[in-house]
């Protein structure tokens, strides 16, 4: 698959903002793909997914690793709220910095990244792998959320709180905005049952952001999403179920950072008191992955924490992808970053033990030798971590030995 023929296969209208392999036989792929579609004013300000460049050389200095587990893909690690921060930790370990996004280590009111973790938004995130753009560390961002206004103030009265809470915790500079509600959200899935929906007047959120971007260093938003009460249910109650709310969030953060070039995250805002109250007199004691959901009333904390460190996007300096020295994922997972690492030699763990949707079989790729590494579960993959940091070949440390081959 070249990336330079995905540039092409899009009308002026649609603007991709997300893709995903979804399935792959040979040498036919099954893709979805996300789209804004007429995005009017803001169309020459929307980054090109599918741009990347080449890197000409690895820098050796510092061990940093990416780690993605993608959004509404059903992973059983990282597939519902919060419950691959355990993950992230171990990894962060067993490098210099690791490089993540918010669905990996957002749990409602729990962020517990590490000081080595750096937050970056997904398509950000794809980008820095693409080659088109650097991160920068920075001390604190100065934040605004982006609020609905819910018809029962109580919603908005607890988020006005939880942004106060970090302001006096974190100590973080932090304004709230309260949104007429004017753009719609439908969660939903696709064909392949990944999680995604529909947003619906969008340029009016653009509009929001256009006007107070240069006044913040990054974007929160709690915003209702629509989606039957069942379906809300059957997310907690079932262990197999994937989350509803992940594909519009992810959606909607990547629309945002490809056109302001804003580190951004999402919590999803309960949409009514007594759908809120139903639930959660039924719900009582939920799978542990789940957990976080279940105690929270606003799912906001974690992404303020996020984003009063998240790096800051540069070009022509910070760390680059020739600071990336390995990606992590689940196994089967084809997206961008995926295929980015495959373009430019970064070594790529595949974990087995993170199972989802996703029906791929990366070791078709044409990964070089030596480039991938398809692991039981991620203990083994920062052992495979601490091998590459340490320059050893992960074969040496295993038995049987094979034989030296005589070329």
């Amino acid at each position: 698959m070249k990336l330079e023929s995905l540039k092409k296969a899009f009308p002026s209208r649609k603007h991709p903002v997300r893709f995903v392999v979804t399935e792959s036989k040979g040498q036919t792929c099954s893709c979805e793909v996300d789209c804004l579609c007429e995005p009017g004013a803001y169309r020459s300000s929307l980054k090109g997914i599918f741009d990347y460049s080449i890197r000409t050389f690895e820098n050796t200095d510092r061990f940093n690793a990416v780690l993605v587990i993608p959004t509404g893909i059903g992973a059983e690690i990282g597939g519902h709220c919060g419950d691959a921060s355990a993950v992230a930790r171990l990894l962060a370990s067993a490098c210099d910095a690791l490089i993540t996004h918010p669905n990996v280590v957002n749990a409602a009111d729990m962020n517990e990244m590490t000081e080595n973790t750096l937050y970056v938004e997904g398509s950000i995130l794809t980008r820095l792998m693409m080659g088109t753009i650097g991160l920068q560390k920075v001390r604190s961002n100065r934040v605004l959320i982006l609020m609905d206004k819910h018809p029962h103030k109580a919603f908005n009265d607890a988020a006005v709180n939880v942004v106060s809470t970090a302001r006096v915790c974190l100590g973080i500079d932090c304004d709230v905005l309260q949104m007429a509600g004017a753009t719609t959200f439908k969660a939903g899935y696709s064909n392949a049952g990944r999680a995604s929906g529909e947003i619906a007047q969008a340029e009016a959120l653009f509009d929001i952001v256009a006007a107070q971007r240069h006044k913040y260093d990054a974007i929160g938003l709690t915003t209702r999403i629509e989606l039957p009460l069942d379906m809300e249910l059957d997310s907690y109650k079932n262990p197999d179920a994937v989350n509803p709310w992940g594909g519009i969030e992810a959606m909607l953060t990547h629309s945002l950072s490809c056109a302001f070039e804003v580190p951004c995250a999402h919590s999803p805002m309960a949409l009514t008191l007594d759908g809120t109250n139903r639930l959660f007199e039924t719900l009582g004691v939920v799978d542990p992955r789940k957990a976080a959901d279940a105690i929270s009333r606003t799912y906001l904390y974690s992404i303020v924490k996020g984003l009063h460190k998240a790096p800051r996007i540069v070009r022509g300096g910070g760390l680059t992808v020739e600071d990336v020295s390995c990606l992590v994922i689940p196994d089967g997972c084809i997206g961008l970053p995926t295929l980015a690492a495959l373009e430019q030699g970064v070594p790529v763990i595949a974990v087995r033990e993170n199972r989802n949707l996703m029906r791929n079989r990366l070791e078709e790729l044409p990964f070089r030798p030596g480039k991938l590494f398809v692991v039981e579960n991620y203990l083994e993959a920062a052992g495979v971590m601490s091998a590459l940091k340490a320059g050893v070949a992960p074969a040496a440390v295993r038995r049987p030995l094979n034989p030296t081959h005589l070329l």
